[in-house]
């Protein structure tokens, strides 16, 4: 790049890191839902100034490396105050895995100067939509998937664009936003005073009010009376939980808050007793199934199950219904990188890492919902509930969603309220109320709507009373899953191409005769 424009291009990804920082003002516990708006307007504004593909990609990267530096600097507690692994290795670790990240919105400005060499409208409303969209999708399964953060989620509950979420799921609502954002660049674009703004802002607005409108839909109906549920929270300290000298203290705990609950089914967060299923003291099994027997009650605990095959062990982190001996169990299929499993070739992150049980054994990819108190529930352990597809697997059986979580690994951070948020977004998706029982929380609620009802403060241990109502039916995202979202993608790529394909060229001039001499 010649020197003069050096000045412009550090410009220009200052302005696209900071957009992308700005953004994750969209997601919880801001909840500002238009920023994320103006921030993919601004990127697609940067994107149409772009010269070649490699300046679109260095663009893309900034704006990606803004939004995970802000929004999932929490890695770095997980890795440095509970994993042990020193502060500037663990610095270092965190800002590759966000730079990691921003490869995807990189590798979409990289395909947006390909499909649109020429900025114009059929660029910025079709094709850098679908192209940020698409890599965000490719980004949710590449290497077991990391969603944190899609777009669409900064919509739930109160983002009028959140309506298309029964229809297309997070990734049509993130399809959504960046078309209302290439509606804003549009708009930035055209002409003052144009018949073009003008009608790129009516459209704008109307975007926004038929999203709007769609949350008047409703897809799904209450089946049966509300069922009276208990969501324990312990708040056990992660550097603590394992210690032999708390095990005890966080057993004895969690049996009194099961005895004093008059709910007809009692939730345990993930991973709640700090030892294995098996190997719970003499008579703490009984005695929970003993009172859950006299009081009419189903007790469903977060715990690792430990199953012997020959001389082998295989641990499994489960939901468990310790009511009866020999009760149903969801075993969680989606395992976490590092934290779960040590993935081929990395064993030598154990010598850095002290996190115990990384040697899990991932469920059946088909398992049943879970049946207690009447009702049919889907279960989701931790971070699988920012899968959506996968949580919707299990509908339209269920009638009620649970997502048992220990976000304590993250500390204060951004992480608990990040994840209720997208715990929202599959009770929209679904039409179903979400239960989540956590360790320190967010321990909450959430209607059919995306809303919290109810929920506990972080970092106390209580007991959330809640009322659900089970419903059944099925949302149009629950029959397509993200196969639409990806058919109005690829319909906007192929519209774009098309569009672009029929511009007109600006004529050459011919080249000079070099076998003539021009006389003056």
């Amino acid at each position: 790049m010649p020197a003069v424009g050096r000045p412009f291009a550090w410009r220009r990804a200052g302005l696209a890191a900071l957009a992308g920082a700005a953004a994750v003002l969209g997601f919880a516990p801001f909840y500002a839902w238009p920023v994320p708006i103006a921030a993919l307007a601004v990127l697609f504004l940067l994107w149409s100034r772009c010269e070649s593909p490699r300046q679109a990609a260095l663009t893309g990267f900034a704006f990606g490396l803004g939004l995970f530096l802000a929004g999932v600097s929490w890695v770095y507690v997980s890795l440095h105050v509970y994993g042990h692994m020193p502060a500037l290795l663990a610095g270092l670790a965190t800002l590759l895995f966000c730079a990691y990240l921003a490869l995807f919105p990189a590798a979409a400005g990289w395909l947006v100067k390909r499909l649109a060499p020429c900025p114009g409208t059929a660029a910025v409303l079709l094709a850098m939509p679908a192209a940020f969209v698409l890599l965000e999708w490719v980004r949710g399964w590449l290497f077991s998937g990391f969603p944190w953060l899609v777009t669409g989620y900064s919509q739930v509950p109160y983002g009028l664009l959140a309506g298309w979420a029964p229809l297309v799921g997070a990734y049509g609502v993130s399809l959504a936003t960046a078309v209302a954002a290439g509606l804003v660049a549009s708009f930035a674009l055209a002409p003052r005073r144009s018949r073009a703004r003008v009608l790129f802002g009516v459209a704008f607005v109307l975007w926004l009010a038929g999203g709007g409108a769609l949350r008047l839909a409703s897809f799904t109906q209450p089946a049966g009376a509300p069922l009276s549920v208990a969501l324990l929270q312990g708040n056990v300290p992660q550097d603590r939980k394992w210690l032999p000298e708390v095990r005890d203290e966080t057993l004895r705990d969690y049996l009194n808050l099961i005895v004093r609950s008059d709910a007809r089914v009692v939730v345990l967060p993930e991973t709640a007793l700090p030892t294995f299923l098996d190997s719970l003291p003499t008579g703490y099994l009984e005695a929970i199934r003993s009172h859950a027997e006299r009081a009419g009650k189903t007790v469903l605990i977060g715990t690792v199950e430990r199953v012997f095959v020959g001389r082998e062990s295989r641990y499994f982190n489960s939901v468990v219904d310790v009511t009866q001996p020999g009760a149903a169990a969801y075993r969680k299929r989606h395992l976490v990188p590092f934290g779960e499993f040590i993935p081929p070739g990395f064993r030598w992150v154990l010598a850095v890492l002290q996190i115990p049980l990384t040697d899990f054994v991932a469920g059946a990819p088909d398992q049943p919902p879970l049946a207690a108190g009447g009702a049919q529930w889907a279960v989701a352990i931790c971070y699988e509930d920012i899968f959506g597809e996968e949580l919707a697997s299990q509908l339209p059986q269920a009638s009620l969603l649970l997502n048992v979580s220990n976000d304590a690994w993250f500390g204060r951070s951004l992480a608990a309220d990040q994840h209720l948020q997208f715990s929202q977004m599959r009770a929209l998706e679904t039409g179903r109320w979400m239960l989540r029982s956590t360790n320190t929380g967010v321990t909450a609620a959430i209607d059919e709507t995306g809303r919290v009802v109810s929920s506990l403060p972080q970092f106390t241990m209580a007991a959330l009373a809640a009322s659900p109502v089970p419903r059944l039916g099925e949302t149009p995202y629950v029959r397509w899953g993200n196969g639409a979202t990806l058919l109005l993608i690829a319909l906007a790529i192929v519209g774009a191409c098309l569009r672009l394909g029929k511009r007109p060229t600006s004529p050459r001039a011919p080249p000079p005769d070099r076998g003539k001499t021009v006389r003056r």
